[in-house]
């Protein structure tokens, strides 16, 4: 009767349970997996994003994130998986340690270069990431900046830095184009000033400069 009541008291006062996700893999990318219709973002690991560019010793450009993300789909796509979840992220993914035949999904994608130890949240991958260093193993065979790295740079350039005069002058193959807040491509355009880029407060404004509107 004591566990019971202990076990309600818990539920009415909003303790977190933590469930196992159990299912067949979906990958979305190198540390991202859809199971069983849950978004689940692996726990203490960090893979290149999908369109992050690597650098070969020999100074030549490589789509290193599209290349692990094909890998990792390639070991486990359509494999079944248990995950114990650890804790929800900004996005509302559940982050969570995964399972696949037994073995621990994080430490073998680590240990085989696929991605790194996010030492930021968990230490448990540092080890089996020196050691893929040592060996040259996956990415560490080529230059390639830290993923939150990559994510910040990214980054820089998309917030106004003055929220009065937030339309983005963009220069591209298609010439001098304005984004309004709200349009398609707003959010994941970068302001680059010293290309010539700029940021502009009225949409009259960018037309008297040469922009045009982006058609969506």
């Amino acid at each position: 009767m004591f566990r019971f009541c202990l076990a309600l008291l818990m539920i009415t006062c909003g303790a977190p349970i933590s469930a196992d996700v159990i299912g067949r893999v979906r990958v979305i990318d190198g540390d991202t997996f859809d199971i069983a219709g849950i978004r689940v973002r692996l726990h203490g690991i960090d893979a290149p994003e999908h369109k992050q560019v690597c650098e070969t010793e020999q100074g030549a450009n490589w789509a290193c994130g599209a290349w692990v993300s094909a890998r990792v789909a390639e070991m486990y796509g359509g494999k079944r998986a248990r995950c114990k979840e650890v804790d929800r992220d900004s996005y509302g993914r559940v982050v969570a340690r995964c399972e696949i035949g037994g073995r621990d999904v994080g430490q073998r994608l680590v240990s085989e270069g696929l991605a790194f130890a996010y030492r930021k949240y968990s230490m448990a991958y540092d080890l089996d990431e020196k050691g893929a260093a040592v060996n040259d193993r996956g990415l560490h065979a080529s230059r390639v900046q830290n993923p939150a790295q990559y994510r910040a740079t990214r980054a820089q350039g998309r917030i106004p830095p003055d929220r009065t005069c937030a339309i983005k002058g963009n220069i591209s193959k298609s010439g001098k184009i304005f984004h309004m807040p709200g349009q398609r491509d707003y959010e994941r355009t970068g302001i680059n000033l010293s290309k010539g880029e700029q940021w502009f407060c009225t949409a009259a404004q960018a037309r008297a400069a040469g922009w045009r509107k982006a058609r969506r």
